[in-house]
């Protein structure tokens, strides 16, 4: 175990060591690029951590961050270490830029390559605060899942076990009662004991007269209706007069006179005029009808 933790100290340690001298090679020329977009001295020396310190930061919020988070953190470091390796380039190429004798805001001879160079440049720092303020946001509100413990796992466990044990057990099934038939040893013979005296006969007890069970008539089921043994309410009655299918027409005519033909539905009507679904598609056909006849006048 203590070799292990070794080597994940050791491995960790070599990739600070890593980062921190390429974080010194590409210093020189993210300065450079500073300095050649505007940026003063102390600006300057502070941008490198502007470009390869948010690459730090993101690559740190991978390791900790999961799911949707952690996908978003590898698109920053992507991001970041695409827009770092293109100044670093640039720096290459233009040979200016070494000694700072390059032309303010001139970072490629061709327009539309420079004010794209710039444009990068000058992003950057604003995308620090932006992505960086996020990936901290997100690392703060991260709740990773809980690990279960041995002592968890152990009540799991113990808890299956009883009741897999309890299912598993078979029906107890009660054993037969059997009458017992074993045959008794004959009592040994004792003379003293032995009555001499003859058995009284028992008196026999006549049976009682079952008495004989009548049948009685049963009224068969009726099959008429029952009638209502109460007065409906007058608030259950319907107090609305039945209107004709004119009327119905009528009413869904000056209902959707304003309504455009999208809108003239089988339930539109239905709740504009209230009645039932089938006058409703009735009435719909009909106005459609109508309409379609108006139209080709």
């Amino acid at each position: 175990m203590s070799l292990h933790r070794k080597g994940r100290a050791a491995l960790v340690l070599a990739l600070v060591a890593v980062v921190g001298m390429a974080f010194r090679v590409s210093w020189n020329a993210l300065r450079d690029i500073a300095g050649a977009v505007g940026a003063d001295d102390t600006a300057a020396m502070l941008y490198p951590f502007v470009v390869d310190g948010l690459m730090a930061l993101a690559l740190i919020a991978t390791l900790v961050l999961a799911g949707d988070a952690r996908r978003f953190a590898l698109r920053v470091l992507g991001a970041y270490t695409i827009a770092s390796l293109v100044l670093n380039y640039v720096h290459g190429l233009v040979p200016e830029l070494h000694g700072r004798t390059v032309d303010w805001g001139r970072l490629a001879d061709w327009d539309p390559a420079n004010w794209a160079l710039v444009l990068l440049a000058t992003s950057l720092p604003v995308g620090s605060i932006y992505f960086g303020s996020d990936l901290v946001a997100k690392v703060l509100h991260h709740r990773p899942a809980p690990i279960p413990t041995a002592s968890t796992n152990t009540e799991e466990s113990t808890e299956t076990e009883m009741k897999r044990s309890t299912a598993d057990l078979p029906v107890s099934t009660p054993e037969p009662i059997t009458p017992n038939t074993a045959v008794l040893p004959r009592p040994v013979a004792v003379g003293f004991l032995k009555s001499t005296l003859p058995a009284k006969p028992l008196p026999s007890i006549a049976p009682a007269p079952a008495a004989p069970i009548e049948r009685r008539a049963v009224a068969a089921e009726s099959t008429r209706p029952r009638r209502a043994t109460g007065r409906v309410p007058a608030v259950a009655k319907s107090t609305r007069p039945k209107r004709t299918p004119d009327q119905l027409l009528a009413q869904a005519r000056a209902a959707t006179a304003d309504w455009p033909d999208a809108k003239v539905t089988a339930e539109g009507i239905r709740r504009a005029v209230r009645t039932s679904p089938a006058n409703a598609r009735a009435l719909r056909d009909t106005l459609r009808a109508e309409r379609a006849e108006g139209a080709a006048a």
